[in-house]
């Protein structure tokens, strides 16, 4: 696995934010938009939007040479392309794979999950608008060669047109570069179900593995826009937090907020990874995907979908719910949505003999906001380093659950710190994890881990121990 996710540049730090259940949620930094421009407490106003919060990537080296791309490229390349290319050659050689990917050629594929415009189509159309400025100048009784001038200042604050501008804006190119930088030769095509993007990626490349087309695929997801325009989006369909945090499943959730973030994925079949001894981190037990069919709004979310989802998955995973101890919710923070996940969830676990309050539900949403295209792949990696590592993860800024949901009497509980995860004789650990996407694109997989025991250190490197010895004298 490979990722970067805010305040965590890397899968030890990935791991480490979650373990410490430390906030990767900040103000707008200045690399992004001006809160002086856009921000407005009155959610109504035309043009501004209520929320400036949300996690933000910090900055990654980066040297294009490294992959045979002339620097001058790089302004006319989307970011997801570029720390994609980072994300699955981390991912690769986490899995055993050095630089040179020592994999089949034509029988490793690269599926991706991508959504929506990418960061540069807007600046580069907005370039487009010139006939509208100078008319606009025009009535407005501005000089030719003034209006002229004013036009290539606007012009100049945007990135240029060039030749590289065209495939630098696609999505499916993020996929593509990557193929073509590290020479893989399977199937190559990236996959948009809005936030469930990275999930029907995973969907695919599950697909891809058992029709055995695929050996290995590079899967899982990216989104890397947090821009004005994606923030207006979902300021306009009022899901965004005024107070600026995501809360799941909490009695003061009021929204969410929106995250950057990169989650790569390496998957083999279960006997081809056992058999070159791999590194396992979990296995995939099972998938379900389901619609949402026909609903009030195009964005509401239907509790009947979800739970189709849910029992395709567990039917799929041959699995009962009552053996699953940990849940990664989407919990993206809004009432509606979290309500609705809910319903699902305790609608099909209370099909089995599940005891109350058994099973850890949780969203990392609450420390990196929602990263929408990247979402399932962020609860994914989430869920099996869980397993692997043997911890019950925490989720933050849910200490009070909405008393709405009735909890209590479910067989769920809020994690709010990290807990060891003891093993059960009945039945190795398990994970659910869920991802929904706008549409009604409903994705939830079975999580189980490979090994009763913990047979590696995860260490990240933060803390060293020297031990130091002298000879003391008694006198």
């Amino acid at each position: 696995m490979g990722c970067f996710f805010p305040k965590a540049s890397g899968l030890h730090e990935y791991w480490r934010l979650i373990f410490k259940g430390e906030d990767g949620i900040t103000d707008i930094p200045e690399t992004h938009w001006s809160p002086d421009d856009y921000f407005d407490k009155d959610p109504k106003k035309s043009d501004h939007i209520y929320c400036k919060r949300g996690g933000f990537l910090s900055a990654v080296p980066f040297d294009p040479t490294e992959f045979g791309m002339p620097p001058s490229s790089l302004e006319a390349t989307d970011t997801s392309q570029i720390l994609g290319l980072l994300a699955a050659r981390m991912a690769l050689e986490n899995a055993g794979y050095g630089r040179k990917a020592d994999l089949s050629h034509s029988r490793t594929s690269v599926i991706l999950g991508a959504t929506g415009t990418q960061e540069l189509t807007i600046p580069l159309a907005a370039r487009l608008g010139h006939p509208i400025w100078r008319k606009a100048l025009h009535n407005s009784g501005i000089e030719p060669d003034k209006a002229e001038e004013v036009i290539k200042k606007i012009s100049d604050s945007y990135v240029s047109w060039q030749e590289n501008s065209f495939p630098g804006l696609l999505g499916n190119v993020i996929a593509g570069r990557i193929c073509n930088r590290l020479d893989i030769g399977g199937t190559n095509c990236v996959v948009d179900a809005a936030c469930a993007s990275s999930m029907g990626a995973i969907y695919l490349a599950l697909l891809e593995l058992s029709s055995g087309r695929s050996d290995m695929v590079v899967t899982g997801g990216l989104d890397t826009l947090n821009d004005i325009f994606m923030h207006m989006c979902f300021a306009r369909t009022f899901i965004l937090s005024p107070t600026g945090d995501s809360r799941p499943f909490s009695k003061d959730a009021d929204g969410t907020v929106l995250g950057e973030g990169i989650g790569l994925l390496v998957l083999k079949r279960l006997e081809d990874a056992e058999r070159d001894g791999d590194r396992i981190y979990a296995v995939i037990k099972g998938i379900g995907s389901s619609s949402d069919g026909k609903s009030q709004s195009i964005y509401s979310p239907k509790s009947e979908g979800q739970l189709e989802a849910l029992r395709i998955a567990y039917e799929n995973a041959d699995t009962d719910p009552d053996s699953v101890e940990l849940v990664e919710a989407h919990g993206t923070g809004t009432r509606v949505g979290d309500n609705v996940e809910f319903s699902a969830l305790k609608r099909l676990f209370d099909e089995s003999d599940k005891k109350a309050n058994k099973c850890a539900l949780g969203s990392v949403k609450s420390m990196i906001g929602h990263t929408k295209a990247a979402a399932g792949s962020a609860g994914l990696i989430k869920a099996a380093l869980a397993l692997y590592n043997k911890v019950l993860p925490p989720t933050l800024k849910a200490d009070e659950p909405d008393p709405k949901l009735g909890i209590s009497d479910t067989p769920f509980y809020i994690n709010t710190e990290s807990r060891p995860w003891f093993s059960k004789k009945e039945h190795p650990r398990r994970s659910g994890v869920s991802a929904f996407g706008f549409g009604g694109s409903n994705f939830h997989i079975v999580l189980e881990e490979h090994h009763r025991n913990k047979n590696e250190i995860f260490w990240d490197g933060s803390v060293e121990i020297i031990a130091l010895s002298a000879s003391i004298v008694c006198t």
